[in-house]
C-alpha cells in the first residue's frame, strides 16, 4: 500500500523549487494474465509496479514527469524534472488547475475493490482458465481448436493531490475469465469467443457458462455466406452496440468539440437521434468498472446526462476543455501518470427499453444481426461510418443463416436519428454498455 502522504510531499516540495501550482498521482498495482492453448500454459505473467507522476505549473506554462523511485533522492528529483520542463514549455492561457471550488470526492461506498481475489493461488487461476477451455471443447463435437483460454486479475490503488489542498485514494480490484474456441464443419472454420469480468472474483461467471457460449457462438458462424448488396435493418447485439457508444464518445469529447473535429460540434440542445435514444455517463454506480469516487483532476464523479430522448444535452469536459469552450468541468478527466489530463468516460450507457431481444428479433421482417465489427471506418469529424461485419441474417423474425464478408454503411448522424428500438437487456459488462439496438435501415454491401 502506498503511503498518501507521500503524494502530499511531493506537492509542498513543488512550490519551494519554484512550481507554485502542482498536481500529484502515485499508482501502485499487482497484474497477474495465464494464456491456456489446448490445454497448456502458453504464457503467465505475475508482475508488481509503482509510480509517481508530477504536473506543475509555472504561471501558464506545465511540466511533467514520473518515477518509479520513491525514495527521498528520488522524489525530489521528480520535482526538479517538472520543473525543469515547466520553464521550458509554451504558455498556454487556458491552462491551470480545477478552481477549488470543483474539488471533492464522493463518500459512498462505490465497491471498487474485493479481497477475495487474494484467496485464489496460481494453480487455481490455471485451472480456470484450463476449465474453461474444456468447458467449450465439451459443449459440440464442432469445436476442434482453441485460440486459448484466459484468466486476469488485477488490483491497484491510486492516489492523487493537488496545491489546491485536495488529497484523494481509492483501491480497486478486477478479474477476467474468457475462451475463443475454433469450430470446424468439412472445410470450414471459424472462431468466436465469450469472457466475463468482474470487481470480485465471486461474481464471475462459471468456466462452463462461458465455455458453453464461446462455443455455441462459434458454431452457429458455420456456413456463413455472402448476401446480395441492399438496405435493410441492423440489430446489434449488446457487445457491438458497445461499439458504437464508443463512436458516440469520441464525437462528445470535449475535445474534438473546442477543435471543431466533430460531426455534433455546434448541435447542443439539438435532436441528433430518436427519442429512443437516452445516453448515460454515470461514475457513480457502485462495483462497475467506470466508478470511482474522483477523476484525474480531484473533481467528483458524477452522473451526466450525454443525449435525453433524442436531444443532445451535455458534453463531456475536463477542466481545460470546459475553460475552452466557456463551460464547467462534468468530472471526465482522464490521465495515465503524468501529464496534462485527457477526457475519458466514466459508465457509459444507453437506457433500456422495454422489449426483449427475442421481440425485437420476432418483429424483424428482413434484416442483419450484427455479432462482429471488422475494422475501423469511421470518420468522426463527418460521421460517415463504414465497417465489415458478420452475424445472422434475420427472416420473418427468425434467424435463417449465418452471413459474413458484409459491410454495412451509413452516416452516425441518419444512424442516431434511425434508431428505431432499444432492448431490455442491458447489462454491464465493462464501462460501456448497451442494450441490443435496432437501426430501421442501413447499406449492407455484399455480393
Amino acid at each position: 500500500m502506498i503511503d498518501p502522504h507521500i503524494a502530499q510531499a511531493i506537492i509542498r516540495q513543488a512550490p519551494e523549487a519554484g512550481g507554485p501550482d502542482a498536481e500529484c498521482t502515485l499508482a501502485e498495482g499487482e497484474e497477474f494474465e495465464v494464456v491456456v492453448r489446448m490445454g497448456e500454459v502458453e504464457s503467465l505473467k505475475d508482475a508488481g509496479s509503482r509510480a509517481a507522476g508530477l504536473r506543475v505549473l509555472i504561471g501558464k506554462r506545465a511540466g511533467s514527469s514520473y518515477s518509479s523511485d520513491f525514495t527521498p533522492d528520488g522524489l525530489r528529483h521528480l520535482v526538479r524534472s517538472a520543473i525543469d520542463m515547466a520553464r521550458i514549455g509554451s504558455e498556454d492561457p487556458d491552462a491551470g488547475l480545477p478552481a477549488a471550488a470543483d474539488l471533492g470526492s464522493l463518500t459512498a461506498d462505490l465497491r471498487l475493490y474485493s479481497d477475495d481475489l487474494k484467496d485464489i493461488d496460481t494453480e487455481r487461476r490455471i485451472a480456470l482458465a484450463r476449465e474453461t477451455e474444456e468447458a467449450a471443447f465439451a459443449t459440440d463435437p464442432r469445436i476442434t481448436n482453441s485460440e486459448g483460454a484466459s484468466f486476469s486479475a488485477h488490483s491497484g490503488q491510486r492516489v492523487f493531490a493537488n496545491s489546491q489542498g485536495f488529497s484523494g485514494e481509492y483501491r480497486s480490484s478486477s478479474c477476467s475469465l474468457g475462451v475463443s474456441p475454433v469450430a470446424r464443419q468439412n472445410e470450414l472454420m471459424e472462431r468466436d469467443y465469450w469472457s466475463s469480468s468482474a470487481r470480485r472474483f465471486a461474481a464471475l461467471e462459471s468456466p462452463e457458462s462461458i465455455g458453453r457460449s464461446a462455443a455455441e457462438r462459434a458454431v452457429r458462424r458455420l456456413g456463413a455466406r455472402k448476401i446480395p448488396t441492399q438496405k435493410a435493418a441492423i440489430v446489434f447485439e449488446p457487445r457491438t452496440a458497445r461499439s458504437l457508444l464508443g463512436h458516440i464518445f469520441d464525437a462528445v469529447d470535449g475535445d474534438s468539440i473546442y477543435r471543431d473535429a466533430s460531426f455534433l460540434a455546434g448541435k447542443l440542445g439539438q435532436n441528433v437521434a430518436s427519442e429512443a435514444v437516452t445516453l448515460i455517463d454515470d461514475g457513480t454506480i457502485p462495483g462497475l468498472f467506470g466508478s470511482s469516487p474522483f477523476d484525474d483532476e480531484g473533481v467528483p464523479t458524477r452522473r451526466t446526462v450525454v443525449i435525453e430522448r433524442g436531444v443532445l444535452q451535455s458534453w463531456l469536459l475536463n477542466t481545460y476543455a470546459a475553460r475552452k469552450l466557456g463551460l464547467a468541468t462534468t468530472g471526465n478527466a482522464a490521465r495515465g501518470i503524468t501529464g496534462n489530463a485527457g477526457i475519458g468516460h466514466n459508465n457509459l450507457f444507453l437506457e433500456k427499453g422495454e422489449r426483449s431481444p427475442e421481440q425485437i428479433i420476432r418483429s424483424i421482417r428482413k434484416g442483419l444481426y450484427v455479432t462482429e465489427l471488422i475494422g475501423s471506418g469511421i470518420n468522426i469529424v463527418t460521421g460517415d461510418y463504414s465497417r465489415g461485419a458478420a452475424g445472422l441474417w434475420i427472416e420473418n423474425g427468425e434467424f435463417a443463416y449465418p452471413v459474413s464478408e458484409v459491410t454495412i454503411a451509413a452516416n452516425l448522424l441518419e444512424m442516431l436519428s434511425r434508431i428505431s428500438e432499444i432492448g431490455s437487456d442491458l447489462e454491464f459488462r465493462g464501462s460501456t454498455a448497451s442494450p441490443t439496438l435496432v437501426i430501421e435501415e442501413m447499406t449492407i454491401s455484399g455480393t
